[in-house]
């Protein structure tokens, strides 16, 4: 049967098709809410709203008055650390990418890489630096002043949303794709995902289809150029064939279905380790009172030794480069795996008083 028959038969293979669209609410065109953007805005509310949870237990040494500035140094290190260290860790060359258009400087285009988690947990421990100074009152007096380490345990508590809903996010955008489960017309499980958005962003040496399912993919796209367009590459066709889809076109689904791999979730599988199963297990580790870096030391290494194996079946950025067969996301969690390591010998050794304990904390009058 020729390919492109074989799209337009809307046979059934298995697996779920990715439909979903990157906008929450399109206004027109590109523009519009996109849903990325309202999960780091979901997040950080969701991150404020525990940390008041904590200073009303006076299981943190933040004070609950100043809960909404030590959030604001929160939201700044995520946002400036997780940029600033994808441009550096990643892709330096966008330092020196400058252009005369808007925004003018490779870093500042997000759209270009966009964040790194990584550099997100390091931009949070510097917030913890400064909210560990205090805030300075009205009167002159500071209030909140502690040590950095005490700050980063309430930090460690936070931060696992943010993981959580930026990988929510990371699958509705269909980005950090997994590696291929089953070529394009066979059958997959039922947990596997196709992508149709993987045409347009993976390079051709990522794509599995083969040379005559691309050309079966050129022509099915060409189907979707109105005729007053007749000028216009395949690839505006087929971004016209998405949009289709994403408003619950079936047919253009059906047809497009049997062209696509089916994908490991690997979004979806970060969202569990580095969000659910990191939440989980520094709550319940700071239900009692613990020594200062205990719970910190639980979040980087739960985070790392999910990070690491995950990127087994995660595809690495497109053109980036890595180091053999590690990847820079495993060198930078085995990095992290350490360091956590270090701060949890340290914490359980020291002699410091235990602080926290959310479970057994009185609320504040």
């Amino acid at each position: 049967m020729h390919l492109l028959t074989l799209a337009q038969s809307g046979t059934d293979l298995g697996g779920w098709f990715h439909d979903l669209s990157p906008f929450a609410f399109r206004i027109s065109g590109g523009f519009g809410l996109r849903w990325y953007g309202l999960s780091y805005a979901m997040g950080f509310l969701a991150a404020f709203l525990l940390l008041r949870f904590l200073a009303k237990r006076n299981a943190t040494d933040i004070p609950l008055s100043r809960a909404a500035d030590a959030m604001m140094y929160f939201i700044l290190g995520v946002l400036i650390g997780g940029r600033l260290f994808y441009v550096i860790g990643y892709e330096p060359s966008l330092l020196w990418d400058f252009s005369s258009g808007a925004p003018w400087w490779g870093v500042l285009a997000i759209n270009r890489g966009g964040m790194a988690s990584h550099g997100g947990i390091v931009g949070v421990a510097f917030a913890c630096w400064r909210i560990s100074r205090g805030f300075k009152e009205d009167s002159g007096k500071i209030i909140g002043r502690t040590t950095p380490i005490r700050v980063l345990d309430t930090a460690a508590m936070l931060t696992p949303l943010g993981l959580l809903f930026g990988r929510l996010a990371n699958f509705v955008n269909a980005e950090l794709l997994g590696a291929v489960v089953s070529k394009p017309g066979e059958p997959a499980p039922w947990w596997a995902v196709r992508y149709p958005q993987e045409i347009l962003s993976l390079p051709d040496d990522k794509l599995a289809q083969s040379p005559e399912q691309m050309i079966a993919i050129q022509e099915l796209s060409s189907e979707y150029i109105p005729r007053s367009d007749s000028d216009t590459l395949w690839v505006q066709g087929y971004e016209r064939m998405l949009e289709l889809i994403q408003r619950g076109d079936e047919t253009a689904r059906s047809q497009l279905e049997p062209l696509i791999a089916a994908r490991y979730p690997t979004q979806l599988l970060q969202a569990g380790l580095d969000g659910l199963l990191v939440l989980v297990c520094v709550w319940i580790v700071a239900m009692k009172p613990r020594k200062p870096g205990v719970v910190a030391g639980v979040f980087g290494i739960v985070y790392a030794l999910g990070r690491i194996p995950m990127d087994l079946i995660r595809l690495p950025d497109s053109g980036i480069s890595q180091f053999g067969a590690i990847t820079r996301g495993q060198v930078y969690s085995a990095l992290t795996l350490m360091i956590a390591a270090m701060v949890l010998i340290y914490a359980v050794r020291s002699k410091s008083d235990k602080h926290g304990g959310w479970l057994g904390s009185q609320d504040s009058l």
